[in-house]
């Protein structure tokens, strides 16, 4: 159960990352793409390839691949440049070390293709990918903004002063106790039932 939520938790930074890149940082990492990679892009958006029918695709492949396969390739060049900055740190790099390359991968690529490239590292089950989650949640220069809270999920209010609080509680309680009354009377009902 904990590889699956890891999994899950790993494409969410992907889908936050896409969702804080630009339209213009997506639009010009797809048109800097070179032929192959521009290919698999259109492939995967079913189409040609610019910023909307990214969007697009992603919002639809969250679950079928589609979302993490069109980060591998959008960022792919800023990976091997992120390797080559990093040299013989890259297999295992400290956040320090990633800290010190970001700003220079950053300059190059943006920040929303340099925080796509560093979800899928995360998807991807890199060695670092730790320090990587840590610093897409709290470094300054790549930290993701706030989850956006899922439009089929309405949010609890919860009441502001402690008398709605402790009302709220109360109400919970009796409703609690009612249900366990109820599931009590069920069990005698079947058990004289049986009994008969």
């Amino acid at each position: 159960m904990n590889q699956v939520k890891n999994r899950l938790q790993a494409l969410g930074l992907i889908d936050r990352a896409f969702a804080a890149a630009t339209d213009e940082e997506i639009a010009a990492v797809v048109e800097a793409l070179g032929e192959e990679h521009r290919d698999a892009v259109d492939e995967l958006v079913g189409g040609t390839a610019d910023a909307e029918s990214v969007r697009a695709a992603v919002a639809k492949g969250r679950m079928d691949g589609t979302m993490e396969s069109l980060a591998l390739v959008l960022s792919d060049a800023c990976l091997a440049d992120c390797i080559e900055q990093l040299g013989d740190n890259a297999d295992h790099p400290s956040s320090d070390e990633l800290r010190e390359v970001l700003p220079g991968i950053i300059e190059r690529h943006g920040v929303g293709i340099a925080r796509v490239m560093l979800a899928s590292t995360v998807a991807g089950e890199a060695p670092a990918a730790a320090i990587i989650r840590d610093l897409l949640k709290h470094d300054d220069l790549v930290k993701l903004p706030p989850a956006e809270p899922s439009p089929g999920m309405p949010l609890r209010e919860e009441p502001e002063d402690d008398a709605e609080r402790e009302a709220l509680k109360a109400k919970r309680k009796e409703q609690r106790l009612q249900k366990q009354e109820e599931a009590r009377a069920r069990r005698e009902q079947s058990k004289r039932d049986r009994g008969r």
